[in-house]
Formats: structure tokens, sequence, C-alpha cells
């Protein structure tokens, strides 16, 4: 008999997600343990890496670290083959990003190799390493935290925005390439939510009713919030699902400016 109610967890699976002790990247590692996964923890602090695993051994999993930029992904694919566990991801999350909030006159060359570098070409490359681990098996989970700076025009950040709606565009080009081996590949778009790297910009209590003004649910995003919409597309209910951008934002790019 043909099962209707599609499997949400994640037993089984091995998820790596880069940028994943602090914020958006920590709150979807703690639901991916949360719902069964063995997780790879890839962040800059090894301190920051230490205290997340202790974390989320509560949940049963295993869970790995690797410290690492990701601007330096070649050394993080070594880390992770010196560690045999490649061929064991089944799913794997471009979280790692930066934003340097410069005008567009006043961007320097180094800020836009950090950004590029940082938001587009590790996830290009860290992504084009998960593929060919899940080509073998294939299947495969890929989701790219983009922004809905990547949708929209935001009044800075012009570099970040590029890399972002550079991501959503990858997310399709690489869903079409990849769809027959068993890969689904797709995007997260994300608005204000409350975090670690937020809290500063959200006790401007102006910039924060300009946030409000602009979301049709009237307030700032809760990690909680996001974290359900990983765990789906990471799981097998959504495995006729690839290619697409889901903007979790509270409404904010229905306005369409």
């Amino acid at each position: 008999m043909e099962q209707y109610l599609p499997h949400f967890h994640l037993r089984g699976k091995l998820a790596a997600v880069t940028g994943a002790t602090k914020g958006i990247g920590k709150a979807i590692s703690t639901a991916f343990a949360e719902a069964g996964a063995d997780v790879l923890l890839i962040s800059r602090s090894e301190s920051d890496l230490n205290r997340v695993k202790e974390e989320l051994k509560q949940y049963g999993g295993n869970i790995y670290t690797i410290s690492g930029d990701v601007q330096h992904y070649k050394a993080i694919i070594e880390k992770i083959e010196e560690k045999r566990i490649g061929a064991s991801i089944d799913i794997w999350v471009n979280n790692a990003g930066i934003n340097i909030r410069s005008r567009a006159e006043e961007v320097t060359e180094d800020e836009w190799e950090v950004i590029v570098n940082t938001n587009m070409k590790a996830a290009f490359f860290l992504t084009q390493y998960a593929a060919k681990q899940m080509k073998d098996k294939g299947y495969g989970k890929i989701i790219n935290i983009s922004s809905v700076a990547g949708h929209v025009a935001l009044r800075t950040g012009v570099v970040y925005g590029m890399t972002k709606a550079a991501l959503i565009q990858m997310t399709k080009t690489l869903a079409l390439e990849w769809g027959k081996d068993g890969i689904r590949i797709n995007a997260i778009g994300p608005w204000y939510f409350t975090t670690s790297l937020t809290e500063k910009l959200l006790k401007d209590e102006d910039y924060v009713n300009e946030i409000i003004h602009q979301t049709p649910l009237k307030r700032i995003g809760k990690l909680n919030e996001l974290t359900g919409t990983a765990v789906f597309l990471a799981s097998e209910a959504s495995d006729y699902i690839t290619g697409q951008t889901i903007f979790v934002d509270g409404g904010m790019t229905i306005y369409g400016f």
C-alpha cells in the first residue's frame, strides 16, 4: 500500500552545514540533529564548534566538526576526506555568508573579494564536492541559504545582494543539470531573524520599524520559524521539489519592490 504521509525525519542521514555555530546555521544544525540526522558542523571557531557539538549530543546522533574559513574551501574538503565521511554526506547546506554594508560608491576591492569568495565561490565549489559524493549514491539534498536581498533591492549591501541572487540562479541551473543524478537542490531566502549577527542592527528602533513596515506579518522572524523549511527540504518529504527558492520572510517579497 502506498504511503501518503511523507517522511519528514532525517534518521540515517549525514548533514553538513557551513557557518554552523551561530544564527541560522546553528538553528538548522540543531533542527537536523533533533530530526535524527548525524551532523557535520563547519565553522571558523574551534571553541564554538566544541560548544555546539556538546549541545547537539543530547539528540543521540554522531556530531562531527571541522574548523576553517569557507574561503579556504580546499582545506575544508581535505579535512572531510581525512575524516573519511565525504561519501556519507546526504545533505549539504551552504549557510556561511558575510555582508559588509557599504554604499556602492564606497565598496573596496578587499570587501568585494571577501564577500564574493565567501558567499558565492566557496558555495559553488563546496556544492560541487558534495554533489560528486551524492552522484555515486544517486541521491542527495543541497540547500543554499540565499536572502530576500537576492530577489529584491535593498538600500545597502550591493555586493551581498549580487552574491545572493547568484545563489538563486545557481540553484536553478544545478537542479537542471543534476536532477538526473537524483540530487535535489533548493534555496531558502530569509528576511530578518533575531540572531547574534543581527542583534546590533535590531537595537535600532527606527531600523526595526522600517523592517516591520515592509513585512506583512509586522514582526521580526524567529529562528524556529525557519528551521522547519530546512528540515522539509532535507527530508524525503520534498523529493519532488528541486530548483526552487522558498522565501521565509513574513511576506516581505510579495510586495515586489
